[in-house]
């Protein structure tokens, strides 16, 4: 079994790479999920509202990501706040990331898709075999996020607080160019024949 990293900025096109190595034979590991799943967990709500009080908590109980986003991402002191987070969240996300690429190494799957924007911030690269730098050039990648309602200074905050493209690109095995749709899908498949097929 392969396990392939996603590495790439904000909306670069991560997911699109993921869900057409999933559609290849893939199985998704999805850190941002599995980072919700872990919101849920007594004990981090209880260090989420121990840090920033019930108000970061929706009327269900729940943690609200958007209320804790807002703190984390502001501009003064949101760096600080978005550690205090990470120290909390992290550790159980990479706790059941690992697990569950153990539970897939048995399955007989031919390969994990990793997909985490804070992998290297993370260290959940330690999980990968191989990494792939999903590459789209910033004008591109505005676009997208501009279609999910994000500004330009939304990028750049949530980029910023995420390890820089120029380290991703240097840490990456495989570039893969993510500015076209058919193109990706190329690249994409030739890497799968030519890295995960024959160890199938």
């Amino acid at each position: 079994m392969v396990v392939i990293g996603l590495l790439g900025g904000v909306a670069s096109g991560k997911s699109f790479a993921a869900r057409h190595l999933v559609s290849l034979g893939g199985e998704l590991l999805d850190a941002d999920r599995t980072g919700h799943e872990v919101l849920d967990e007594a004990e981090v709500k209880q260090a989420i509202t121990d840090r920033w009080g019930s108000d970061v908590l929706a009327a269900d109980g729940s943690v609200d990501r958007k209320r804790v986003a807002e703190i984390v991402f502001e501009k003064t002191t949101g760096p600080h706040e978005l550690r205090v987070l990470e120290q909390i969240t992290h550790p159980r996300i990479g706790e059941r990331l690992n697990q569950r690429v153990a539970e897939l190494r048995e399955s007989g799957t031919p390969a994990v898709v990793l997909d985490a924007p804070v992998m290297l911030k993370a260290h959940w690269d330690r999980f990968c075999d191989c990494l792939l730098f999903i590459d789209a050039p910033h004008d591109v990648r505005l676009a997208r996020a501009a279609a999910r309602g994000w500004g330009e200074g939304e990028l750049d905050a949530r980029e910023s607080a995420q390890t820089s493209l120029a380290e991703k690109r240097a840490k990456a095995d495989v570039i893969i160019p993510s500015a076209d749709a058919d193109e990706t899908r190329q690249h994409l498949d030739r890497f799968w024949r030519e890295r995960v097929a024959p160890l199938s």
